[in-house]
């Protein structure tokens, strides 16, 4: 069988089909709990507690210190002298998870603090509550900030879950190794792993530009053109 028929096969196959879904169950998942772990964290530092300071220190410096595949290992070797015992596909999803919400922290972070302080002064003498100025005054502006490095964030998820396959998980490129391994095709197999990888990053692009796109209110500003150049049209008609 030439190369580009068995590439289409291992492409169209059972096998690889399942492989890929859990790679995209595995980065959804992962960077949805690494964005709440992040947010949580981002609001600890936000309250500037000494002892909630510590907390944040440890965790952000074992999880942007040590390698990833150190803690999915970890995860899944160690927990279990403590009486935890998790699936392959847990300890995977909770060692990305803490890994991706270490770094996701310093994004919201950064979003935060990138909000003028007066206007939280200008919006508390508005007798607005800590949470109101959060929801209308620094999280709308922070977004846009915040959106294109969790973006990045994710579609880097996305090549790290393959880390997991080191725990047994059946995700895409241990699905394609092992096919691979059998008739040392590895080209092939390898290349139909390559289009599942390019299709999901394509997509993920995509749908981060039009988030992009809304969250800096591009919406509002096609509707007031459209409206612009309706009422450019009426006039043109009136002229005539």
């Amino acid at each position: 069988m030439g190369p580009l028929s068995l590439t289409i096969e291992y492409i169209l196959s059972d096998t690889f089909f399942n492989g890929a879904k859990m790679t995209l169950l595995l980065t959804i998942v992962s960077v949805f709990f690494g964005i709440v772990v992040g947010l949580i964290i981002a609001i600890m530092q936000e309250i500037q507690n000494k002892y909630l300071d510590y907390i944040v220190v440890v965790y952000l410096w074992f999880f942007r210190g040590t390698p990833v595949l150190f803690q999915i290992i970890f995860i899944y070797n160690v927990l279990p002298s403590f009486g935890i015992y998790l699936s392959s596909f847990a300890s995977g999803v909770l060692a990305l998870s803490l890994n991706e919400g270490a770094y996701i922290a310093e994004i919201m972070r950064a979003g935060i603090q990138s909000v003028a302080k007066g206007q939280r002064t200008a919006a508390t003498a508005l007798a607005m509550k800590e949470w109101q100025v959060m929801r209308y005054v620094v999280v709308p502006q922070a977004l846009r900030v915040i959106i294109p490095p969790i973006g990045n964030q994710f579609i880097g998820m996305l090549k790290l879950s393959a880390l997991v396959s080191v725990v047994a998980v059946e995700e895409l490129l241990l699905v394609a190794n092992q096919a691979a391994s059998s008739n040392f095709r590895y080209l092939e197999a390898l290349m139909a792993a390559g289009v599942y990888y390019l299709l999901f990053t394509t997509v993920f692009m995509y749908i981060q530009g039009h988030i992009e796109f809304w969250a800096k209110g591009g919406r509002l500003r096609a509707r007031r053109d459209k409206e612009v150049k309706a009422e450019i049209a009426i006039e043109r008609t009136e002229v005539r």
